[in-house]
């Protein structure tokens, strides 16, 4: 018995002396290869700024074919829709021109139709036999959060605002479990300074994965996710959007938008795009189908037409 206790405390001693906790037994552990460790990269604040204007500022247009799966309502609503995945065909042109038409697979007719040139926005449903129209300021929330998508939210998550040298910039870490990030913080000015928006580099890479925009008093109007970075489709024009060693434009392929005031989010798979081509203007325009009602939308119940 005197050997068997004996035997019990140096294996508890040493136990503790390797840092393990008496009663916990040790059975291993995974040791991963130096090339899955993935290594944060250092940059400055003037360096982050510059990524991301170059790629703001060079990105002109863009034409790109894609899978578009959007998501309605969420547990606040009470209410979670799920819709069957379109495939999308998306113009989009500085400084706030896009179209978007969206068709049902296999069959391919087209499920919606819609436009922004900055300052109004069409929508045509063919199903629904209605066209409506509205000015992109008007925040008017539909019972039906789907119908709140507008094409000027797929512009302002695609085609990204310069950050100007006046304005007030902050830069700070962030660490999870998953990665390690650098965020950008854009203030507002006036009597009291906001957050306008962040924007998160993943520093594995030091590519662009998060944007978050607020509203005034602090209110999220969107979140942007992006990932798979890859080149654009086509050989880029002279002046293209950032590029790596090899000279073709680097394109986020998987894209979620989630516009929590206006309850639905918006899931994009780039399959093809290409960067800064010659688009006419007049396909952008979209006009209203014969037979079709037209809807203003956000317009009071007194000024609507009979």
């Amino acid at each position: 018995m005197r050997r068997v206790k004996t035997c019990l405390l140096l294996v508890t001693v040493a136990a503790i002396s390797c840092g393990c906790p008496p009663g916990k037994v040790v059975t291993g552990h995974t040791k991963l290869p130096p090339s899955q460790i993935p290594v944060a990269k250092d940059a400055t604040r003037e360096e982050l700024l510059e990524a991301y204007n170059l790629i703001a500022h060079n990105t002109k247009t863009l034409n790109a074919t894609l899978e578009l799966k959007p998501t309605a309502g969420s547990k606040y609503s009470g209410v979670i829709d799920e819709y069957h995945e379109v495939k999308a065909f998306l113009l989009a042109a500085r400084p706030a021109q896009i179209r978007v038409i969206g068709q049902a697979p296999v069959v391919g007719t087209t499920v919606f139709d819609m436009a922004s040139d900055g300052t109004t926005f069409q929508v045509s449903i063919p199903s629904k036999k209605k066209f409506l129209v509205g000015a992109v300021a008007v925040e008017s929330a539909s019972s039906k959060p789907i119908e709140n998508l507008r094409p000027q939210h797929l512009l302002d998550a695609l085609l990204w605002p310069e950050i100007r040298k006046e304005e007030a910039v902050t830069l700070r870490e962030f660490n999870d479990e998953n990665a390690r990030y650098y965020i950008l913080t854009v203030l507002r000015g006036g009597h009291q300074l906001e957050v306008l928006r962040e924007i998160w580099f993943d520093r594995s890479d030091l590519q662009v994965t998060r944007m978050l925009t607020f509203g005034p008093k602090g209110v999220l109007l969107s979140d942007v996710r992006l990932a798979d970075w890859q080149p654009s489709d086509g050989a880029t024009r002279q002046g293209g959007a950032a590029t790596p060693s090899n000279g073709a434009a680097l394109f986020p392929r998987a894209i979620r938008i989630d516009r929590p005031h206006d309850d639905y989010k918006l899931d994009l798979q780039v399959s093809k795009v290409s960067l800064n081509e010659d688009t006419p203007a007049e396909r952008f325009k979209v006009e209203q189908p014969a037979g079709a009602e037209l809807v203003h939308v956000g317009e009071s119940a007194e000024n609507k037409q009979p």
